[in-house]
């Protein structure tokens, strides 16, 4: 392996062997701006914070049954950036219709896995299409990425802190030397992890009870994910052709959230989630369909990356959850206090952690084991919700305003249906991306979430209290 080659982890190499026709493993983010940029400077701003992780400038080479991230000889900033305008009145639709095609469409696997489409011209000024494969990183951490390229102010910050660069360290090449190396790695974990233990124990006399109570925990987690039934069949879920619609609902405002969120004792996590319930609950009623009376699941991904650690690293940190949504719920106070318990639950839980470890043990096994594996997983959930904070005040892309962000993370297996949730500069943001063959209507899914987090705000905010607030937290 050369020095300019870099082994792919088993948890990326995981989320590469996802790839579907039905189901392309991008991130996808839109980013609105009040005025239109000026495109070189736009170049500039990538080439000294984005390139400067050198996952963006490598592409994926297959040796045997290995995947490595090789730098592009070739690569050119160009062959990423695409400078498009809308047709007709170019408004939200139009755009909706363009996103809801890049999505459909796969990244080229020959190049570094990213690309960014400049609209030009869009309700005063412009948008940004961007899609990264979801091998490179969680949502988390290329969410964070793109807004380490931005700046407080039109004007761009004196100094671009640029990370170092680190040559990764050429493995042997004979297999004798590469056993070896593994060998004194495997030693040298080994002495750091009874290092930790007999300090912990030093600590905490008790600490090898507590070991065993979490790894009994841990054990029940797992036997509970895999014994957990499939998801009833309703018109969330069917097989897929890969052809995404994407929808977005006018933002909320943040303040009123976390009020709703004070006024019931809960979180603004719970309030959101509980509306998205609430949506899927008028759209069953709408169509006259049977709700299912256990409700229906979807799957969560959770952050196992310390929200306060810098953007030194990319690659995928995080686990996956699967959260009951009671959609059978009638009332809206009821449907809350049930979410809230349900979330309150996974929170104790360890699933996250047996999500990872699963996905980590996948990535390094057959092919075949992973895809049997994503099934089951995939056939457990009817869609999968993100919910990733953003910055408090706004910020500036290249001396423009960013008005208005929207991402969604890709869907597993057979799941269709994407949701997310983004909170910027006191509002939040709520978005869908639904494959075309299931029988759900974006649009309506939208506005049915506006719906129901307003009847809770009312119900919320009318409702007589008799103890103390706790506060809204994410």
């Amino acid at each position: 392996m050369s020095s300019k080659e870099t082994p792919m982890t088993a948890v990326d190499r995981s989320w590469l062997r996802m790839e579907t026709v039905e189901n392309p493993m991008m991130i996808s983010a839109v980013l609105v701006f009040e005025q239109s940029i000026h495109l070189p400077r736009l170049k500039r701003v990538l080439t000294d914070r984005f390139l400067r992780f050198r996952r963006f400038r490598q592409r994926i080479h297959r040796r045997g049954d290995r995947e490595y991230w090789q730098d592009d000889p070739l690569f050119d900033i160009d062959n990423h950036i695409h400078v498009i305008a809308l047709p007709g009145g170019g408004g939200q639709q139009e755009l909706q219709d363009l996103v809801s095609d890049l999505t459909s469409t796969g990244l080229d696997l020959r190049r570094p896995l990213w690309q960014i489409h400049y609209i030009d011209q869009y309700d005063g000024g412009c948008a940004l299409v961007v899609r990264i494969h979801h091998c490179i990183a969680d949502g988390i951490s290329l969410v964070r990425v793109l807004l380490s390229l931005t700046d407080p102010g039109p004007e761009a910050t004196a100094t671009v802190h640029k990370l170092p660069i680190r040559k990764p360290r050429a493995a042997p090449a004979n297999r004798a030397g590469r056993l070896i190396q593994r060998t004194r790695n495997t030693i040298e974990t080994a002495r750091q992890q009874g290092r930790l233990f007999l300090s912990s124990l030093r600590n905490e006399p008790d600490y090898p009870f507590k070991l065993l109570s979490t790894a009994g925990k841990i054990s029940m987690d797992l036997v509970k994910l895999g014994l957990s039934p499939f998801e009833p069949p309703t018109r969330l879920t069917g097989d897929l052709c890969g052809r995404k619609q994407v929808a977005w609902a006018p933002p909320l405002d943040l303040d009123e959230v976390k009020g709703c969120a004070r006024a019931l004792n809960g979180t603004v996590n719970d309030v959101l989630l509980c509306a998205a319930t609430g949506a899927f609950h008028k759209h069953f009623l709408a169509n006259g369909d049977k709700i299912p009376e256990c409700g229906i699941r979807v799957a969560v991904p959770f952050n196992l990356r310390p929200l306060d650690q810098p953007v030194g690293a990319l690659g995928n940190q995080f686990g996956l959850v699967l959260v009951n949504l009671p959609v059978e719920a009638h009332d809206p106070i009821g449907r809350f206090r049930k979410t809230q318990d349900n979330m309150n639950r996974i929170k104790r839980s360890y699933q996250a952690q047996v999500t990872y470890s699963l996905l980590d043990l996948f990535g390094r096994g057959p092919d075949i084991l992973e895809r049997r594996a994503l099934n089951i997983i995939g056939n457990k959930a009817s869609a999968v919700l993100t919910n990733v904070p953003g910055p408090e005040n706004p910020v500036y892309l290249a001396g423009s305003r960013l008005k208005q962000p929207m991402f969604w993370v890709p869907q597993t297996g057979n799941i269709g249906i994407g949701m997310s949730i983004f909170s910027y500069a006191g509002t939040v943001q709520f978005g869908i991306t639904v494959d075309r063959n299931i029988k759900t209507n974006p649009q309506a899914i939208m506005d049915y979430f506006r719906e129901s987090y307003t009847e809770l705000r009312d119900r919320a905010l009318t409702r007589p209290h008799t103890g103390a607030f706790l506060t809204a937290e994410k």
